[in-house]
């Protein structure tokens, strides 16, 4: 129903409130059967359905142990993460040592004066440095 009609329908029963003891029997008693025909029609009111679960917290003791595979089923969960954190760590790890050792490289080489001064300024100075350790 659109707030139009619910208005109407409130309207209309505010006006026959007030003007019922006013009106004939029969009018009162056609509108009291009117309104037992419309409420036998009514829809029943469903009973809303709630799913619980039990044991929603996780973690329990109690939770733990009353399922045999349940603390199997976290590790399952937890083992694959834990070795993709590791496998990251172990990657970074890699490559901040790849990258000191080619810095440390590159400051031997200038630290050793084997290279000409024109070479620093050079766009080309880490080609120059690949050629020249070859």
């Amino acid at each position: 129903m659109s707030s139009r009609e619910i208005n109407f329908a409130y309207k209309v029963r505010h006006a026959l409130n007030e003007r019922i003891d006013n009106m004939p029997t029969e009018t009162v008693d056609r509108l009291a059967a009117a309104r037992q025909i419309a409420l036998s029609r009514k829809k029943k009111d469903a009973p809303l359905r709630i799913l619980a679960r039990q044991n929603v917290v996780a973690g329990t003791a109690n939770n733990l142990f009353q399922n045999p595979f349940s603390w199997l089923t976290r590790l399952s969960v937890a083992a694959p993460i834990l070795a993709g954190i590791v496998l990251f760590f172990g990657l970074y790890q890699y490559e901040q040592q790849h990258r000191i050792t080619e810095i440390a490289a590159l400051d031997a080489a200038v630290l050793a004066d084997e290279v000409p001064p024109s070479a620093y300024l050079d766009r080309g100075f880490d080609t120059y440095l690949a050629k020249h350790e070859e």
